[in-house]
This record gives C-alpha cells, sequence and structure tokens, in this order.
C-alpha cells in the first residue's frame, strides 16, 4: 500500500531538477572575453550611425530618453533604504576618502593629461577623457567586487551611492570649471541635470513604503528598463553626432591612443585607492589607516566610473558633441568591469582572509543606476576565474 502511495507521489525536488536538467537556457559563452551588454552598446552605436534620428524623430528619441534616465533614477531611489544610508554616515572618513579619489585625484590625473594634446589626444577626445574623470562612481559594480574580495560591502554601498548623488551636482560644476566653454554649463543645464536625475530620486525615496516592494519583486523585469535607458540615450547621443558631422575628427589610431591612456588611468587610480588608505598586505601601514576591509570597499568604489550617470549629463552638458564626449567613458567602463572582476578574485586569497571565511553576499541593494553586466553578475557569484585568467 505504502509502495503504491510513493508510485503516485510526485517527483522529488531531485527528480525534477535531473529532468529539467535536460532543457538548457542559452548562456553567454564563458571563453567570450567581451560583455553581451557592450556589444549591445557597439551595435546601438552602429544603428545610430547607419540610421540617425533626425527631425521629428531626433526629438520623440531625446524626449524618450529623458523620460527613461528620470524613471531609471526614480528606481534608483525606490531602492536604497533610508536606514541603511544614514548608518553608512558613520564610517564618514571612509566616504570622504571615496569623495575625494572621485571629484579630487581623478580630476587632477586628467588635467596633468592634457600635456597629451594635440600629441597624443585630440582637443575633442580630450575634453571626453576630461569628463570621465569628473563623473561619479558606480554602485553596483562596486558592490559586487567588494562583495566577492571579501570587502565592506555595507560601506560599498553607501560610499557609492553618496558619490552618485554628490556628482549630480559637482560633476556639472567641476565640468563647467575646467572643460569650460566645450561643456556648455550654465543654470539652465544644471537644473535640466537636477530636474532629470535628482528630482526623480528624490521622489523614489518619498515613495519608497509604497513601491519598494514591487521593485524588488520585479527586479529582473526593471533590470531591463535599466540598460535599455542607456541604450537609447546612447543612440540619441550618437545620432546628434552623426547628424552635425563630428565623427571625421576621430581615426583609430587617435582611438588606440586613448585607450592607452585610459589603462594608465585606471592602474594609477586603482593603485592609489589601494596603497593610500593602508600598505600592502602584511606590510606597514598607510597614513590613512585604513583596515582591508574598508581598502577593498575604497578601492573599487573610488576607482570606478559612472555609466549611467555620466550619460545622460553629457547628452545635457555637450548636447551634438555628447557622442565624442561619452566614447571615452565607453571605453573605460568595459575596461574596469573586466579589470577590476581580476582583482577582485585575487582579493579574495588575501594572506589576512581566512581560507574557509564565506565572502559577504550582497543584498538587492541600490544598483548603478545602469547595467548589470556579465562580469559583474559573474563576480558576485565567484565565478571570474576563467576572466581572470583571460584578463591578467
Amino acid at each position: 500500500m505504502e509502495r503504491a502511495r510513493s508510485a503516485t507521489r510526485a517527483p522529488s525536488p531531485t527528480h525534477r531538477t535531473g529532468a529539467q536538467r535536460t532543457v538548457k537556457r542559452p548562456t553567454w559563452p564563458s571563453w567570450m572575453p567581451i560583455d553581451p551588454y557592450v556589444l549591445l552598446l557597439l551595435g546601438t552605436v552602429g544603428i545610430a550611425a547607419l540610421v540617425p534620428a533626425r527631425g521629428t524623430g531626433a526629438d520623440v528619441a531625446s524626449g524618450a530618453a529623458t523620460a527613461a534616465v528620470a524613471f531609471l533614477f526614480f528606481l534608483y531611489g525606490a531602492r536604497l533604504s533610508t536606514r541603511e544610508a544614514l548608518d553608512g554616515l558613520r564610517n564618514w572618513r571612509l566616504h570622504l576618502t571615496v569623495i575625494a579619489c572621485t571629484f579630487a585625484v581623478y580630476p587632477l590625473l586628467g588635467l596633468a593629461a592634457g600635456g597629451l594634446v594635440p600629441y597624443v589626444l585630440t582637443p575633442a577626445l580630450y575634453s571626453g577623457f576630461l569628463f570621465l574623470t569628473l563623473v561619479p562612481s558606480t554602485v553596483q559594480s562596486s558592490i559586487a567586487f567588494t562583495s566577492i574580495a571579501r570587502g565592506n560591502v555595507p560601506a560599498a554601498i553607501c560610499a557609492g551611492s553618496f558619490s552618485s548623488l554628490a556628482g549630480i551636482v559637482l560633476t556639472p560644476l567641476l565640468a563647467a570649471g575646467l572643460i569650460g566653454g566645450n561643456a556648455g554649463f550654465s543654470a539652465d543645464s544644471l537644473v535640466k541635470i537636477v530636474l532629470q536625475l535628482l528630482v526623480p530620486f528624490l521622489a523614489g525615496q518619498l515613495l519608497r513604503r509604497w513601491v519598494g516592494p514591487f521593485v524588488a519583486r520585479h527586479k529582473k523585469v526593471l533590470g531591463l528598463v535599466d540598460r535599455g535607458s542607456i541604450l537609447l540615450v546612447v543612440y540619441t547621443a550618437f545620432s546628434q553626432g552623426m547628424v552635425a558631422g563630428i565623427w571625421h575628427q576621430v581615426t583609430p589610431l587617435r582611438l588606440l591612443a586613448l585607450l592607452g591612456v585610459e589603462i594608465v588611468l585606471l592602474a594609477v587610480m586603482l593603485s592609489l585607492t589601494w596603497f593610500g588608505a593602508g600598505g600592502p598586505p602584511g606590510g606597514s601601514w598607510g597614513r590613512l589607516g585604513f583596515s582591508r576591509a574598508d581598502r577593498v570597499a575604497i578601492q573599487f568604489a573610488g576607482s570606478k566610473k559612472s555609466l549611467a550617470a555620466g550619460l545622460p549629463m553629457a547628452s545635457v552638458l555637450f548636447g551634438a558633441q555628447a557622442s565624442l564626449a561619452v566614447l571615452p567613458l565607453m571605453l573605460f567602463h568595459q575596461m574596469q568591469l573586466m579589470v577590476c572582476a581580476v582583482i577582485a578574485k585575487r582579493r579574495a586569497r588575501d594572506p589576512e582572509v581566512s581560507a574557509d571565511a564565506e565572502p559577504p553576499v550582497a543584498e538587492p541593494v541600490p544598483d548603478d543606476p545602469g547595467p548589470i553586466s556579465r562580469l559583474e553578475r559573474a563576480a558576485a557569484a565567484g565565478t571570474v576565474a576563467g576572466t581572470a585568467t583571460r584578463s591578467g
């Protein structure tokens, strides 16, 4: 009798899992060194080059991009826990260090690169490179890489969030002072950025009590909105550049030179944020004296730049020149993900970390707000070994 009942019983979860293994979802090949989202970005640039938005179509695309970015920052505000942000203020030294790296050290290095004009970088590319150094830090990728490196994840959450909010005001002001006329800064442009980024964020914070659970339940679908918003902004910016005919200013050799300069920039910042916040593992402490966990958060939050925040700001500040202005940022974004994935995996094997310690897992928190790349997801899952081999 018991056998008969067991025979008709529903298959166990183990059996169901085994049956489901026969149906495989298509996944991105692990041997591909380029993130699939980057390919989408490149494809969007190609579409803008072949079929740029003109006339009424350009107005519609621009309005849609503005609305999409505003909605993106509304989601950002709805995801951020106000209590968590206030608690994070206790570690004020760490946050000030990240802010200083993002809005002081980076711009100084950008100004130092001015000596490369016009021998290595054209004036237009240098304006984009300098703008790259003024953009705020990321949140999502900083959390993912800090988590796999077994650093201070709550500090990374708060540091990235504070940097993003400060950048809404500091980035336009720095652009006005350092880039000058090329940035087209005015009180009107600052108001546009505040209305497009800060006001939706504050609205999300105010409505978080009601919309927060919905956002948490549908984070995968809303993640598509995040990525789609960035693609729409890229298409609009590059369409304006094509219509204005500015792409004749860039040659393949200049792009290679730009990539080389960005490699040096990232290497310098990764070194400064790690060794400047302390000392090498097992060595003497630096003058800032942060713990290892805090140094990990400082390195990843203080060395990264946000594509999601930089794109809409560039569209407002540079107008038709925005496509050239965001090109350095797009290149830097992909490079920083690949390099930081390698570093995060190696940081997890630092001597200070117990071999049997489990890495802290980042909860669903306010993300970049922007695309969650394959490299970031791999880092959060601790599966970047293959990427580390290819990229290191």
